[in-house]
């Protein structure tokens, strides 16, 4: 029997947490108000990681705490204090990529246990060797690996693993990018990244100014530094054939609503793999799943070799959106339900339930606020009432496709 996968997902905030744990994530990573590289994400105080980690457990599921961004010197004085505080709580590991880190927790929190960052770059055996003889528990490996490098590695070693296996690519090495703070003084390595990777650029030359050259062109325009989405979901067997232990999902700056339709799909496919290893089928409703969130077209990254020019996008700067976010249940529904609206509702609307277990179409007859009166629509930020086609848990979700 294969080696059971972990599922782990992001959780820029404590709604996302909660979505991705209804949803069928085996552990979160979530970052702090301090040391983490998604400064912008809404992250978590002291006592509001308290409150999730107990929220977690109950449900069995694990909580790592990003501590990952690059240290300068002022920033060492409360780290101590931080570290002790998250073994109180009991969060279940440390992301780090600063060997800073790694040492004050050894001293500060010793019963803390820590999970080298892909920041760290890992790319070999003996580094992984060099961290595991340290007593690191897991070393997320760098996402420029191919499964071949990533099985030689296993071979060798006896310390967790864990890669990159759906998401946004960085235009640059693990995720250590310059650009940021190049192009607006934001460090990325410091939780501060503009995604400048994600601009529209055209190439000037020196002797030539206001002559645009393109990279690559076509109808529609030119883009540079425009990565394709990680996918991998197709792939579950091969990476854990080469010994992967987790799988995580890039994303603690996406919506809700991403987080838990990329959970479900992976959850799904985890789940029938695991049941028969020997059988198992990519089923056609999983893919079409990761169709419906905000993305880019999908690539395998660097698990069959480098990606070349085929992992960069050339036809749009944008993203594909098919689907609305319409809402969320904010507790569990049946018949005439709650909702917690994020985009208009109107009456007759064409919608779709998005539950853990499944995906149920129907229209909107009827809508109603709080206090019975019929609306002929709702707009983001109300609680509504409408009919669902089916008994669906808190956290389930409402989307529309796009015209």
């Amino acid at each position: 029997m294969a080696q059971k996968l972990e599922l782990l997902a992001p959780a820029g905030n404590m709604e996302k947490a909660k979505v991705a744990i209804a949803f069928g994530a085996d552990a979160i990573y979530v970052g702090g108000k301090e040391y983490s590289l998604r400064a912008s994400a809404g992250n978590f105080t002291l006592d509001e990681l308290s409150s999730l980690v107990e929220y977690a457990h109950n449900a069995q599921v694990k909580v790592y705490v990003a501590v990952n961004s690059l240290m300068h010197n002022e920033e060492l004085a409360g780290l101590p204090k931080y570290l002790r505080a998250l073994q109180k709580i009991g969060a279940d590991a440390v992301i780090f990529a600063d060997p800073a880190v790694y040492s004050i927790a050894k001293d500060a929190a010793p019963d803390l246990a820590l999970h080298i960052s892909t920041q760290a770059s890992v790319t070999n055996w003996r580094t992984v060797q060099f961290w595991e003889s340290a007593g690191i528990q897991r070393v997320i490996l760098a996402r420029e690996l191919s499964l071949r490098e990533i099985k030689e590695i296993r071979a060798r070693v006896d310390v967790e693993l864990e890669t990159f296996v759906h998401g946004a690519m960085c235009i640059s090495y693990s995720g250590r990018c310059l650009l940021s703070n190049y192009m607006t003084g934001r460090d990325a390595n410091r939780g501060q990244c503009a995604q400048s990777c994600r601009w529209r650029y055209a190439l000037v030359e020196e002797k030539r100014p206001g002559h645009y050259y393109p990279i690559m062109e076509d109808a529609q325009g030119t883009y540079i530094l425009n990565s394709k989405d990680l996918n991998m979901l197709a792939h579950i067997p091969a990476m854990a054939g080469a010994g992967i232990g987790s799988l995580k999902i890039e994303g603690r700056m996406k919506s809700v609503y991403y987080v838990g339709v990329v959970v479900k799909a992976y959850r799904a496919a985890i789940d029938a793999f695991h049941a028969d290893p020997v059988g198992y089928q990519v089923q056609e409703d999983w893919l079409d799943e990761l169709d419906k969130v905000s993305h880019r077209p999908y690539t395998t990254g660097f698990y069959f070799g480098p990606p070349g020019p085929k992992g960069q996008f050339y036809e749009s700067g944008g993203y594909i959106r098919q689907y609305d976010f319409v809402g969320i249940l904010p507790e569990n529904g049946s018949g005439k339900a709650k909702i917690a609206v994020r985009n208009r509702i109107r009456q007759h609307d064409k919608l779709e339930l998005v539950t853990p277990t499944g995906c149920f179409e129907f229209a909107v007859e009827t809508i109603w606020d709080g206090d019975g009166v019929v609306l002929s629509e709702a707009h983001a930020n109300q609680e509504v009432y409408i009919k669902l086609p089916h008994e669906a848990p808190i956290f389930s979700m409402v989307r529309r496709k796009k015209d």
